[in-house]
């Protein structure tokens, strides 16, 4: 009688278990993010960056202590409905140990009580409103994506200085809300005297743009306009509508390397940046560099360096744990956790999970040669300069 595979396997392993020898079980990782929708861009990034990270950690085996690590695929569809069920059938169905994921913050705080419910981790990355580790937050979530506060507090560095009047331009939701919110916070000598919103599928910024001129064009001092924005539209096209012609300038955060291709048209723009391929240096960020250049022929991007991030932490909490992805063994293990990543080191914070790590503060450099706009290093922010609050209510 000829035996299939899987009857032959399960044989073996009924075998094994009847002579007390231990059969290392599958852990399964599932990776619930954006995969479709207007973030899909991000998300792509994010998933080659996971796909890297879990390589990078296990020396490209894929195993830990003998267990074979196996990535599953869920598409949220950038639908936080959608995204609940995805990651409840992720837990459920296809026993993953815990998800990662995924890239809207408006997607990401409706799975967050699917965790909670299911008393599996979720590592977010790389959505970053500040809720998901702040008000919304329950103890089976983590972070290494930065939070709207690591955004805001480094920009700060840049622009906070006497005599600077700030009008915010964000997106209508959860990711422009909370970036605005703790901008607001971080801001002790400047004054931010406008808060423009617009709908996250604005493409014509003209009304947004002109009610924030009318806030700035007669005050005293520098002006300045900070936009923060993600996925769809440029709001870069009020550069169109000639701010200069009031004194107003335009600064930013850092972005995506297509999204920079707007930025040369404001050498000069200074801001603070989560992750550009130039700047960090050490072993971690050289190896993700050279490999992402071989594969894709291009250098990594804003969110790919995340990606390998949560990767790398995975495995080095089950590392730690050797091979045991039992919840509390995991949550035990990752409070506090440092770890190694394109960026340098990061640390789970115990208190709310939040990755803390180092920022960027840049300069704008525009070079021909260059089909984007180059954010030269003025000087890494440690975690030391930035006081990122814990607004969570463990």
């Amino acid at each position: 009688m000829k035996l299939d595979p899987k009857t032959l396997f399960r044989t073996a392993a009924a075998l094994a278990f009847s002579m007390g020898v231990a059969v290392a079980q599958d852990i399964k990782i599932a990776h619930v993010y954006d995969k479709t929708g207007v973030l899909e861009a991000y998300a792509k990034q994010t998933q080659a960056g996971l796909v890297m990270g879990l390589e990078y950690a296990t020396g490209g085996t894929m195993m830990v202590n003998g267990h074979k690590i196996v990535l599953i695929e869920k598409d949220t569809q950038g639908k936080p409905d959608v995204a609940k069920a995805q990651l409840a059938a992720a837990y459920a169905d296809d026993k993953a140990v815990l998800a990662i994921g995924p890239t809207s913050s408006g997607v990401a705080l409706a799975m967050l009580p699917v965790a909670e419910e299911y008393k599996k981790i979720l590592l977010v990355e790389p959505a970053v409103a500040d809720s998901i580790t702040g008000e919304k937050w329950n103890r089976y979530i983590f972070r290494t994506g930065r939070n709207s506060s690591q955004d805001a507090i480094s920009n700060g560095v840049a622009l906070d200085k006497a005599g600077v009047n700030i009008a915010t331009l964000a997106q209508d939701y959860a990711f422009g809300k909370d970036f605005v919110k703790a901008f607001r916070g971080a801001i002790k000598n400047a004054k931010l005297v406008h808060e423009e919103y617009l709908p996250a599928t604005t493409t014509d910024f003209t009304a947004g743009a002109q009610r924030i001129f009318d806030k700035l064009k007669d005050l005293k001092g520098r002006k300045i306009i900070f936009i923060n924005w993600a996925g769809g539209g440029n709001p870069f096209k009020i550069a169109d509508l000639n701010p200069g012609r009031y004194g107003i300038e335009i600064a930013t955060g850092g972005n995506i390397l297509p999204a920079l291709a707007a930025y040369k048209a404001f050498p000069g723009l200074e801001g603070a940046a989560y992750y550009y391929y130039e700047i960090p240096k050490n072993k971690v960020n050289d190896w993700l560099v050279k490999e992402h250049q071989k594969r894709f022929n291009a250098p990594p991007d804003f969110f790919t360096a995340g990606g390998m991030s949560a990767g790398i932490a995975v495995v080095e909490a089950l590392k730690k744990t050797k091979g045991d992805a039992g919840t509390e063994k995991l949550i035990a293990t990752m409070e506090g956790m440092s770890f190694e990543t394109p960026k340098g080191k990061m640390t789970f914070r115990k208190e709310d999970h939040q990755a803390m790590q180092s920022m960027y503060h840049f300069k704008i450099k525009v070079d021909p040669k260059v089909a984007w706009a180059i954010p030269e290093l003025v000087r890494e922010i440690p975690i030391s300069e930035m006081t990122i609050p814990i607004t969570n209510k463990r």
